[in-house]
């Protein structure tokens, strides 16, 4: 195991000179959400989860559980016609759960299908229809709350986190309070489980492939897988209650590298996108970091600072970002009572279309069925092009798992028959795909902000200014305007 200190002057990377500049600016706050009542609930969640139509928020009411959906915001753009910045007091909300909801989680291959997780020991399947923003704001509207299509029965206890699969369709992961992970078919009646937060494949019985040792400390942990790299991204907490990212390779689970980052106390959710950039959001604080991965390496870029603490937060599937505005991704932050966009922004002259910042993104279009997945049939993700919009399939190399014996467990049995799951359907949910949104001109903005907060973000590294080299595309398997010229990141507060 390599232990270092994260320095005060990021690591420059000579390898990517795209990367090399980034600040943060505030952008405007009526693109945003107002006045939103977030989960008063203590359970390490992210709160809040996107699509690229819509955004799911864990909701404080009473009387049960809830989530709200909103529509999603555009950092570039304000709001939809008609539809309020501040919200009224009572919007629509998926209030099925008797208990407050926990997590929730949109399809990768269908935009208006959402999964909730909650404290009542159920997760639940919901479909959006977009009438239920009709009327917002007007004379005699009354909010329509939404129904679930699926309801499923996970355990007796609280069901902590729910995950679609990225490649397979209509297969859900669950997590529950009992330490027990499952697996279900939304097309059929089966699902495998694991009693054990290990590494393993779900096909081949319900022993872990692989057992590894993690952070030292006793505090919350978030992992992260990093795309087609082998590697799992993972934060965490020392013994000494230092926060910490460390990676670890998934043929062994042996850590390859630790990075010590500092003694606050808020968890650290850590993001992957496949043009090689890892960002860490902290909770209680308002700082976002990046850092880009190379050849086990960790490079810091430099810090995003806010005075804004935030909550939560989630980054939108690529293929929804603003090519036109060379977005080359965004997350979504949930303050105290706001959610805020984030947009990490590569600011070029040429109008032509930047294939080294925008290589294929995920699709949302199935490689796999359920059916196919629980057979044991493996695909790499499909692609879609940004610049057209036009589908490949994936050509990554598939990894097959296989038991590494220890003393802790041995290699797994045969695939095993697997007990039904309680599945109650209510509606087929239908798919759609939404296409990217493409674009050729990207705008460059070299505006300053005046705070000191704002300066700090404006950090320029000089010595970097050199022509950005191009990338080949990478592919994720599972979730900067600066003193001109080309080759620079921007990253905006947007509202």
């Amino acid at each position: 195991m390599s232990l270092c200190t994260s320095p005060s002057i990021p690591h420059q990377s000579a390898l990517i000179p795209i990367l090399s500049h980034v600040f943060g600016q505030n952008g405007k706050k009526e693109y945003g959400f107002d006045n939103i009542k977030v989960t008063n609930s203590a359970w390490d969640t992210n709160v809040i989860s996107a699509s690229t139509r819509y955004v799911s928020l864990n909701w404080n009411s009473s009387g049960g559980g809830a989530f709200a959906v909103l529509p999603l915001p555009s950092p570039f753009a304000p709001l939809p016609t008609g539809f309020p910045s501040k919200l009224p007091d009572l919007i629509p909300l998926a209030p099925r759960h008797t208990a407050p909801v926990l997590d929730t989680d949109w399809s990768p291959f269908n935009d208006s299908v959402v999964a909730s997780a909650g404290e009542d020991g159920k997760a639940m399947i919901w479909k959006v229809d977009p009438s239920i923003f009709e009327g917002w704001g007007q004379d005699g509207w009354e909010p329509q709350d939404l129904d679930p299509v699926a309801r499923i029965d996970v355990s007796p206890r609280r069901v902590g986190h729910v995950l679609f699969h990225p490649t397979a369709n209509n297969v859900l992961a669950t997590s529950t309070g009992d330490h027990v992970v499952k697996l279900w078919d939304l097309a059929g009646p089966e699902n495998a489980k694991d009693r054990k937060i290990r590494l393993f494949d779900p096909r081949a019985g319900g022993d872990p492939v692989r057992v590894g040792e993690g952070h030292g400390g006793i505090k919350g942990a978030r992992a992260v897988w990093m795309g087609d790299k082998d590697r799992i991204a993972m934060t965490g907490f020392s013994k000494m209650s230092d926060r910490q990212v460390a990676l670890w390779e998934t043929g062994g689970l042996g850590n390859v590298k630790t990075i010590t980052i500092d003694q606050t106390s808020g968890v650290l959710m850590p993001f992957w996108t496949d043009n090689n950039i890892l960002y860490l959001a902290g909770k209680g604080d308002g700082n976002i970091r990046y850092y880009e991965y190379e050849n086990d390496n960790l490079f810091m870029l430099t810090e995003y600072k806010s005075s804004d603490p935030q909550r939560g937060m989630c980054f939108l599937p690529r293929r929804g970002l603003s090519v036109s505005d060379c977005e080359i991704a965004r997350g979504l932050k949930v303050a105290a009572s706001s959610i805020e966009a984030i947009a990490f922004i590569v600011p070029r002259k040429s109008d032509s279309f930047q294939s080294d910042i925008f290589p294929p993104a995920l699709s949302a279009e199935p490689a796999l069925s359920a059916a196919e997945f629980f057979s044991g049939k493996s695909a790499a993700p499909k692609l879609v092009s940004l610049e057209d919009g036009s589908i490949s399939a994936g050509s990554a190399p598939i990894s097959v798992l296989t038991p590494v014996p220890t003393k802790t467990t041995s290699a797994p049995p045969p695939v095993a028959s697997v007990a039904p799951a309680t599945v109650v359907r209510e509606d087929p949910a239908s798919s759609s795909v939404a296409a990217p949104r493409g674009g050729s001109m990207c705008s460059v903005s070299t505006s300053r902000g005046a705070t000191a907060l704002e300066e700090d973000n404006a950090w320029p590294n000089t010595r970097l200014r050199v022509d950005p080299l191009p990338r080949a595309a990478s592919r994720d398997h599972l979730h900067k305007c600066a003193q001109g010229g080309e080759g620079e990141i921007a990253v905006r507060r947007l509202f």
